[in-house]
């Protein structure tokens, strides 16, 4: 996988087109809630959560609007790991980090 991008606690992989996000919880800290967590970068959230629940999907948290220019959706598949798909407005997340929030 060729890396993208990487942050202090987030690297983003693209795997054939498709992103894969690997995220780590620091030094020592121990797990936060709702993590570990694979994410999914997508094109569009909602188009991703219409289908993937008329297909049977049951979603913890539908598409919601993120402060950092995000959307998202959160899942678990059948062993109970958690899945976002994500959708990035970039002009608003390079704004937010700038803005330092």
């Amino acid at each position: 996988m060729q890396k993208k991008y990487r942050f202090a606690d987030y690297a983003g992989f693209d795997c054939g087109g498709v992103e894969i996000g690997i995220k780590t919880w620091g030094e020592n800290e121990p797990p936060r809630a709702g993590e570990p967590c694979l994410n999914f970068l997508v094109d569009d959230v909602q188009e991703m959560y219409k289908s993937l629940r008329n297909n049977g999907v049951n979603f913890i948290n539908p598409p919601k609007h993120t402060r950092w220019g995000g959307k998202i959706a959160l899942f678990s598949d059948p062993d109970g790991n958690l899945i976002q798909l994500t959708e990035i407005d970039w002009d608003k997340y390079f704004n937010t980090c700038a803005m330092g929030g």
